[in-house]
């Protein structure tokens, strides 16, 4: 299996323990994040996706229990099982920013808004590497232009409040990648810019992701992004995995209820709907009962049992 993917994710439970009682924010959460490939976790607010990310960090709070597995499988060296890893274990820190990277949702809030851009995107390779300040600083400028940032000696040296959002946005992908992260970790990176400017994070993602050839787990609620971007798709609901599989067989035939749903949610999405994809479009409710196992389907993919 470590051949073909590079995070495997086995019954991940999360709870938060709160003064009202326990929270249960991940149910049993299993799947693959395979090697050179952009897998989107689709699902709407508040159905663990963020908290699945945080969990492959080690960014959840101290009120979080966890219980389960994810394996990290990189590139010539051994497997590191991160649910396992202590807080003061020094592969910690050379996971975060160094294996994996993440962009967040807000670029205003996750820059120093009185550091200069180069030393924030420069900051990034002297945690990880050993080299030098101008050597940092050369590799920041090549990382910027990379992303698309024109004039980059002279954008260096400003602060995040003289960027727009979405050239904010273009200095956090650069601060994730510096280091050449084997999974990059998008956390709905376009839920605050324009459509425009949304298009154009596509674009910058999907080519790079292309040119360095590492794993992104992409992390959205919207539908036409992971259309645009994902080869592989995971559909969340309440803490579980729904279904998963290609994304033209997410896309184009869903088999669970609730993909079902959320595809019908889409603007024009009835003119769409195939009379198949109708007759599988049950009650809502029918997607939440019935087992709790994955089954795998003839077409390869996996889909949660239910109640028809």
């Amino acid at each position: 299996m470590s051949a073909n993917n590079l995070v495997s994710i086995n019954n991940l439970t999360v709870e938060f323990k709160t003064e009202l009682g326990s929270v249960t924010a991940l149910k049993d959460v299993s799947f693959d994040l395979p090697r050179n490939c952009i897998t989107a976790v689709v699902g709407e607010s508040g159905s663990g996706k963020s908290v699945t990310s945080n969990s492959i960090m080690r960014l959840l709070p101290d009120s979080a229990q966890t219980s389960g597995e994810i394996i990290l499988y990189p590139q010539k060296s051994e497997p590191i099982s991160i649910t396992s890893l202590a807080e003061k274990d020094p592969r910690l820190r050379s996971l975060r920013g160094g294996l994996v990277s993440m962009v967040f949702q807000e670029p205003m809030t996750a820059l120093s808004p009185v550091h200069r851009i180069g030393d924030q995107v420069a900051e990034a390779v002297l945690c990880h590497r050993e080299v030098s300040k101008e050597a940092a600083w050369s590799e920041a400028a090549s990382m910027l232009e990379q992303v698309g940032l024109t004039d980059v000696q002279q954008k260096m040296r400003m602060y995040p409040f003289e960027f727009s959002g979405g050239m904010r946005q273009r200095v956090i992908i650069a601060m994730a990648l510096i280091c050449h992260p084997q999974l990059l970790i998008c956390d709905e990176p376009t839920t605050a810019l324009d459509v425009t400017i949304q298009a154009e994070i596509l674009v910058l993602i999907k080519s790079l992701q292309q040119k360095l050839q590492n794993s992104v787990l992409f992390i959205t609620h919207d539908l036409g992004v992971v259309a645009q971007v994902a080869d592989r798709v995971v559909v969340m609901y309440d803490g579980q995995v729904l279904e998963v599989g290609d994304v033209k067989q997410i896309l184009k035939n869903p088999q669970h209820p609730y993909t079902c749903h959320l595809l019908a949610s889409m603007p024009g999405a009835e003119r769409r709907t195939t009379k198949e994809s109708k007759q599988k479009n049950w009650a809502a409710g029918a997607a939440l009962g019935g087992g709790t196992a994955l089954a795998t389907a003839e077409d390869g993919r996996q889909v949660r049992e239910f109640v028809r």
